[in-house]
């Protein structure tokens, strides 16, 4: 492959783990339990896209089946924290 793409694909992973650094400052500053929630939603997203970077960066499809794992319990996991979030309780 071209050089150019190492040095696009470098600058992803960087900006995204910038990202993921940012939202770990929310995750831990956060003044609010929904601000808490916003940055982990943040940081499975930005894991998520890491681990597509990733797969490309090394043409293995292992890394798209961990990001299609990571993505599918971080959506259950941010559907869960919603409904406590709302009504206090997640299995009625």
């Amino acid at each position: 492959m071209k050089l150019w793409f190492y040095w696009v694909i470098g600058l992803a992973l960087a900006m995204l783990l910038v990202a993921m650094g940012c939202a770990v400052v929310r995750l831990l500053k956060g003044p609010h339990a929904q601000d808490r929630v916003l940055a982990l939603d943040c940081m499975y997203l930005n894991g998520m896209l890491v681990m597509l970077v990733m797969g490309i960066l090394y043409d293995s499809t292992n890394y798209f089946e961990a990001a299609l794992l990571i993505a599918l319990f971080g959506c259950v996991g941010s559907t869960a924290m919603a409904k406590f979030l709302l009504r206090g309780e997640v299995i009625e």
